[in-house]
Protein backbone atom coordinates (compact mmCIF):
# COMPACT_ATOMS: atom_id res chain seq x y z
CA UNK A 1 0.00 0.00 0.00
CA UNK A 2 1.43 3.49 -0.59
CA UNK A 3 0.02 6.58 0.29
CA UNK A 4 0.45 9.61 -2.08
CA UNK A 5 0.12 13.19 -0.47
CA UNK A 6 -0.11 16.48 -2.44
CA UNK A 7 1.31 19.26 -0.64
CA UNK A 8 -0.79 22.67 -0.67
CA UNK A 9 -3.00 25.37 1.47
CA UNK A 10 -6.88 24.48 1.92
CA UNK A 11 -9.46 26.86 0.56
CA UNK A 12 -10.31 28.94 -2.72
CA UNK A 13 -8.16 31.80 -1.82
CA UNK A 14 -5.45 29.43 -2.82
CA UNK A 15 -6.26 26.92 -5.18
CA UNK A 16 -4.53 28.03 -8.11
CA UNK A 17 -1.39 28.92 -6.05
CA UNK A 18 2.14 27.54 -7.14
CA UNK A 19 2.01 26.52 -3.94
CA UNK A 20 -0.69 24.40 -4.69
CA UNK A 21 1.25 21.74 -7.85
CA UNK A 22 0.91 19.09 -4.91
CA UNK A 23 -3.05 19.31 -4.57
CA UNK A 24 -3.14 19.81 -8.38
CA UNK A 25 -1.20 16.53 -9.14
CA UNK A 26 -3.11 13.92 -6.39
CA UNK A 27 -6.21 15.68 -7.94
CA UNK A 28 -5.70 14.69 -11.45
CA UNK A 29 -4.41 11.18 -10.16
CA UNK A 30 -7.72 10.75 -8.52
CA UNK A 31 -9.72 11.77 -11.66
CA UNK A 32 -8.40 9.94 -14.24
CA UNK A 33 -7.98 6.38 -12.34
CA UNK A 34 -11.70 6.88 -10.94
CA UNK A 35 -10.29 6.87 -7.19
CA UNK A 36 -13.64 7.03 -4.49
CA UNK A 37 -14.79 10.34 -3.72
CA UNK A 38 -12.90 12.80 -1.67
CA UNK A 39 -13.59 12.58 2.12
CA UNK A 40 -12.46 14.61 4.96
CA UNK A 41 -10.41 12.51 7.45
CA UNK A 42 -6.68 12.16 8.94
CA UNK A 43 -6.93 16.03 8.84
CA UNK A 44 -7.03 15.99 5.77
CA UNK A 45 -9.09 14.95 2.68
CA UNK A 46 -8.15 11.33 1.30
CA UNK A 47 -9.15 9.58 -1.67
CA UNK A 48 -8.46 5.32 -2.16
CA UNK A 49 -7.75 3.71 -5.30
CA UNK A 50 -5.56 1.55 -7.07
CA UNK A 51 -2.40 2.09 -9.15
CA UNK A 52 -0.77 -1.21 -10.98
CA UNK A 53 -2.45 -3.34 -8.31
CA UNK A 54 -1.29 -1.09 -5.43
CA UNK A 55 -3.63 0.21 -3.23
CA UNK A 56 -3.02 3.82 -3.09
CA UNK A 57 -4.61 6.50 -0.63
CA UNK A 58 -4.02 9.89 -1.87
CA UNK A 59 -4.05 12.78 1.00
CA UNK A 60 -4.45 16.72 0.81
CA UNK A 61 -3.77 17.83 4.07
CA UNK A 62 -5.90 20.59 5.10
CA UNK A 63 -3.91 21.88 8.48
CA UNK A 64 -2.23 24.48 5.92
CA UNK A 65 1.37 23.86 4.66
CA UNK A 66 3.65 24.21 7.73
CA UNK A 67 1.32 21.60 9.37
CA UNK A 68 1.17 19.31 6.64
CA UNK A 69 2.90 16.67 9.12
CA UNK A 70 0.13 16.28 11.59
CA UNK A 71 -1.99 14.99 9.11
CA UNK A 72 0.55 13.01 6.93
CA UNK A 73 1.78 10.72 10.68
CA UNK A 74 -1.82 10.48 11.42
CA UNK A 75 -2.66 8.85 8.20
CA UNK A 76 0.89 6.73 8.45
CA UNK A 77 0.17 5.46 11.68
CA UNK A 78 -3.76 4.65 10.70
CA UNK A 79 -2.12 2.33 7.51
CA UNK A 80 0.98 1.28 9.60
CA UNK A 81 3.43 2.64 6.93
CA UNK A 82 6.85 3.48 6.93
CA UNK A 83 8.65 6.46 4.96
CA UNK A 84 9.05 4.79 2.44
CA UNK A 85 5.90 4.00 1.59
CA UNK A 86 4.64 7.58 1.42
CA UNK A 87 5.19 9.87 -1.66
CA UNK A 88 4.93 13.68 -1.25
CA UNK A 89 4.01 16.25 -4.25
CA UNK A 90 5.35 19.58 -3.51
CA UNK A 91 6.59 22.77 -5.43
CA UNK A 92 9.78 23.47 -6.14
CA UNK A 93 11.63 26.38 -6.59
CA UNK A 94 14.62 25.46 -7.41
CA UNK A 95 13.80 23.47 -10.83
CA UNK A 96 12.31 25.26 -13.91
CA UNK A 97 8.58 25.51 -14.45
CA UNK A 98 7.68 21.87 -16.26
CA UNK A 99 10.57 20.17 -14.95
CA UNK A 100 10.18 17.18 -12.78
CA UNK A 101 12.53 15.17 -10.18
CA UNK A 102 11.78 12.30 -7.79
CA UNK A 103 14.13 11.36 -4.89
CA UNK A 104 14.23 9.71 -1.39
CA UNK A 105 15.37 11.66 1.19
CA UNK A 106 17.44 14.81 1.37
CA UNK A 107 17.40 17.86 2.46
CA UNK A 108 14.14 20.20 2.82
CA UNK A 109 15.27 23.36 0.76
CA UNK A 110 13.34 25.92 3.43
CA UNK A 111 9.94 24.15 2.29
CA UNK A 112 8.11 24.63 5.19
CA UNK A 113 5.68 20.95 3.82
CA UNK A 114 8.46 19.51 4.01
CA UNK A 115 9.81 20.65 6.97
CA UNK A 116 7.02 19.34 9.08
CA UNK A 117 7.16 16.05 7.41
CA UNK A 118 10.51 15.45 8.10
CA UNK A 119 9.95 16.31 11.94
CA UNK A 120 7.04 14.13 11.96
CA UNK A 121 7.93 11.09 10.24
CA UNK A 122 11.82 11.22 9.58
CA UNK A 123 13.51 12.02 6.37
CA UNK A 124 13.28 8.89 4.06
CA UNK A 125 10.16 9.67 2.35
CA UNK A 126 9.55 10.06 -1.40
CA UNK A 127 9.68 13.82 -3.15
CA UNK A 128 8.00 14.33 -6.59
CA UNK A 129 9.58 17.98 -6.55
CA UNK A 130 7.40 19.90 -9.17
CA UNK A 131 9.33 23.02 -10.82
CA UNK A 132 7.12 26.25 -10.57
CA UNK A 133 10.56 28.65 -11.01
CA UNK A 134 12.95 31.09 -8.56
CA UNK A 135 11.30 34.47 -8.55
CA UNK A 136 15.18 35.60 -8.95
CA UNK A 137 15.64 36.90 -5.66
CA UNK A 138 14.98 35.75 -1.74
CA UNK A 139 12.76 38.92 -0.71
CA UNK A 140 10.26 37.61 -3.86
CA UNK A 141 9.91 34.06 -3.00
CA UNK A 142 7.27 33.78 -0.45
CA UNK A 143 4.85 36.40 -2.62
CA UNK A 144 5.90 34.01 -5.87
CA UNK A 145 4.96 30.60 -4.27
CA UNK A 146 1.50 32.15 -2.78
CA UNK A 147 0.68 34.06 -6.42
CA UNK A 148 -1.42 31.97 -8.80
CA UNK A 149 -0.22 30.67 -11.89
CA UNK A 150 -0.16 32.56 -14.79
CA UNK A 151 -2.68 32.45 -17.69
CA UNK A 152 0.13 31.50 -19.72
CA UNK A 153 0.98 28.67 -16.86
CA UNK A 154 -1.66 27.04 -17.39
CA UNK A 155 -0.42 24.38 -20.13
CA UNK A 156 2.37 23.27 -18.96
CA UNK A 157 0.47 22.87 -15.24
CA UNK A 158 -2.56 20.56 -16.81
CA UNK A 159 0.19 18.79 -19.11
CA UNK A 160 2.58 17.91 -16.47
CA UNK A 161 -0.31 17.18 -14.12
CA UNK A 162 -1.73 14.81 -16.65
CA UNK A 163 1.52 12.99 -17.65
CA UNK A 164 2.30 12.57 -13.38
CA UNK A 165 -1.29 10.99 -13.89
CA UNK A 166 -0.88 8.97 -16.66
CA UNK A 167 2.39 7.30 -15.26
CA UNK A 168 1.43 7.34 -11.47
CA UNK A 169 1.29 3.37 -11.13
CA UNK A 170 5.00 3.70 -12.11
CA UNK A 171 5.72 5.45 -8.75
CA UNK A 172 3.03 2.84 -6.66
CA UNK A 173 5.15 -0.21 -7.90
CA UNK A 174 8.15 2.24 -7.06
CA UNK A 175 9.92 2.44 -10.89
CA UNK A 176 10.97 6.02 -10.16
CA UNK A 177 13.20 6.58 -12.75
CA UNK A 178 10.92 4.82 -15.21
CA UNK A 179 8.27 7.14 -14.06
CA UNK A 180 10.28 10.41 -14.13
CA UNK A 181 11.74 9.26 -17.41
CA UNK A 182 8.10 8.90 -19.13
CA UNK A 183 6.71 12.54 -17.28
CA UNK A 184 10.14 14.34 -19.16
CA UNK A 185 9.51 12.81 -22.91
CA UNK A 186 6.12 13.67 -22.24
CA UNK A 187 6.39 16.84 -21.40
CA UNK A 188 9.13 17.19 -24.33
CA UNK A 189 7.06 16.02 -26.71
CA UNK A 190 4.30 18.64 -26.18
CA UNK A 191 7.22 21.23 -26.69
CA UNK A 192 7.90 22.33 -23.37
CA UNK A 193 11.38 22.32 -23.10
CA UNK A 194 13.89 21.35 -25.84
CA UNK A 195 14.98 17.95 -26.72
CA UNK A 196 18.58 18.11 -25.57
CA UNK A 197 17.44 19.04 -21.72
CA UNK A 198 17.86 16.21 -19.57
CA UNK A 199 14.50 17.06 -17.03
CA UNK A 200 13.26 13.84 -15.77
CA UNK A 201 16.51 11.80 -14.52
CA UNK A 202 16.28 10.85 -10.36
CA UNK A 203 18.07 13.62 -8.40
Amino acid sequence: MRLFVGLGNPGAKYASNRHNIGFLAVDEIARRHGFAPWRRRFQGETAEGVLDHEKVVLLKPTTYMNESGRAVQEAASFFKLVPRDITVFQDELELPPAKLRVKIGGGIAGHNGLRSISAHIGNEYRRVRLGIGHPGVKELVHHHVLSDFAKSDRPWVEALCAAIADNAGLLAAGQDASFANKVHLTMQAKGFFDKDENGGEPA
